[in-house]
């Protein structure tokens, strides 16, 4: 019996310890927080079977996890402990709504995890500070970023084919951007970390935060697909700090909606309904099959500022359609609340993010925004008239862009002022179309840049707000970086001195 007992234990042996490795359970990506308020935030995580992409991918695993909140200052347990099953119908994924918090508050949210209620381990935390509601007027700051080209920094030429490689060679380029050749380049992409030092209050992404599209012979289509585009960049370290300590906002573009310049016809792949489920499954807009979500939606940071977050894809008429009353990138509905929200706001500055360019100029083969040569200008012009009539573009009216690869401050000869935040890494950054070019949106040069990025290089953009002061008012700054946290360029904006009738 003993020799018996011998012989088949390293048989029982290899057999625990299959179980054991069956029994592991990781948020291989990390942890997120979005949608912050001053008296709410989501919080999710994804539960997974590793830590490390397998076969470029990160497999999911279904499980338990709970999620415990409290005040960082009194470690007060704030309610009691949600507690989530993640499943496969929503890629493994659990979210948490807070509601009624404390407004100017530092929390922590500690995640519990395990394949089930009783065997539960300690996961990732995440810390977040309520904005500070309009009676507060203390600084606050975020960061605006677009572009997240995973295969551009890492590297997948084999599957460009030429005529994907032509249209990427893009004014004076004759070769396509060489991947990211850094002894970093395992932590991901540089700007993360420079965008935690400097501590944001929330951190932006205008969209093309996956390319579906890119690099095209290996296009993401389907759901299991698609949802890889998330897991292999969420799993990136960089990301993993950053989001562990300020939380997120984002807005869908072409490339991580359906395709390049895409809206909601043709029957290509992947269909508008997978397109808005993958989207609000991946990232924390609000709650899990939630009906009634809005994608645009504003929230006010603080005394000083509030900000818009706009939705660009989901309502749009065709781009092919006439320009004109009917043709909208908005919608109807999405428009008086814009103009409804804006009117009410008190705030001393008003900044509308909007995922694609107003002024630009953009390349006059563009057809998908409100800056192309038939494309939505109706909608623009219209939308700038109402700034005009209600003289918001006095009260501390901006308009922060994403989409174009290039960072630039415009301003169009009514006076109204447009940030691009540019592109988050090198090799997805590009020289961008100045006004009065051929090739370009303002073949006129009606417009005028303020500040235009040169050389070509990626980064962000960085918004903060000052409060007023005995001796002067309130400021607000925007600071365009490279990807390296250098600064570019600096312009400051005060409120409009009031001149009396």
């Amino acid at each position: 019996m003993r020799n018996l007992i011998l012989l088949l234990m390293p048989f029982f042996v290899f057999l625990s310890f299959t179980q054991a490795e069956e029994g592991n359970i990781y948020a291989g990506q990390g942890i997120m927080a979005g949608e912050l308020s001053e008296s709410g935030v989501c919080i999710q995580l994804r539960l997974s079977s590793g830590t490390t992409l397998s076969e470029g991918d990160l497999p999911g695993k279904e499980g338990w996890a709970k999620f415990i909140l409290k005040e960082e200052k009194s470690g007060v347990e704030v309610g009691s402990a949600k507690l989530v099953h993640a499943i496969e119908k929503h890629d493994h994924i659990a979210r948490v709504q807070y509601k009624n918090l404390k407004s100017n508050t530092n929390y922590t949210c500690t995640a519990m995890i395990g394949p089930n209620k009783k065997s539960l381990e300690v996961g990732p935390t995440i810390s977040f500070k309520t904005h500070q509601g309009e009676l507060t007027d203390e600084p606050a700051s975020f960061v605006v970023t677009t572009g997240f080209a995973y295969a551009k920094f890492h590297g997948d030429d084999a599957n460009i084919d030429e005529a994907m490689r032509k249209k990427h060679l893009f004014r004076n380029k004759t070769e396509l951007a060489k991947p990211y050749e850094g002894h970093d380049k395992h932590l991901g992409y540089p700007a993360l970390e420079a965008i935690l030092k400097m501590k944001p209050n929330f951190f932006v992404g205008t969209g093309d935060t996956v390319y579906y599209d890119f690099p095209n012979l290996n296009a993401a289509t389907t759901l299991p697909t698609m949802r890889k585009k998330y897991h292999e960049q969420f799993i990136q370290p960089r990301f993993k700090d950053l989001f562990a300590e300020v939380p997120t906002y984002w807005q869908v573009d072409d490339h991580d909606y359906r395709i390049d310049n895409g809206d909601n016809t043709g029957d290509h792949e992947p269909s508008v309904e997978l397109a808005q489920r993958v989207l609000l499954e991946q990232l924390p807009f609000g709650m899990l099959d939630d009906k009634n979500l809005k994608t645009y939606r504003t929230y006010r940071v603080n005394k000083d500022m509030q900000v818009w977050l706009l939705e660009g894809r989901f309502y749009r008429t065709p781009n092919e359609g006439p320009d004109g009353p009917e043709k909208t990138m908005w919608g109807k509905e999405q428009t008086a609340w814009l103009k409804k929200t804006l009117s009410e706001s008190t705030a001393t500055f008003k900044i509308m993010i909007s995922p694609t360019p107003m002024l630009g100029p953009d390349g006059s083969w563009k057809i998908d925004n409100h800056a192309s040569v038939g494309g939505y200008n109706y909608e623009r012009d219209s939308f700038f008239k109402w700034i005009k009539d209600t003289e918001l573009d006095k009260k501390g009216f901006y308009i922060v862009c994403g989409d174009r690869h290039w960072q630039y401050h415009c301003i169009n000869p009514q006076g109204i002022e447009e940030f691009s935040c540019g592109a988050l890494i090198d090799t997805n950054s590009r020289l961008g179309y100045l006004p009065g070019g051929a090739d370009t949106t303002d073949p006129k040069g009606l417009l005028k840049h303020l500040y235009a990025q040169d050389p070509a290089s990626g980064g962000f953009l960085r918004v903060a707000v000052e409060p007023k002061t005995k001796t002067k008012r309130a400021t607000l700054r925007f600071n365009f970086h490279d990807e390296h946290g250098v600064l570019l360029h600096s312009t400051m904006r005060q409120p409009r001195p009031i001149v009396p009738e």
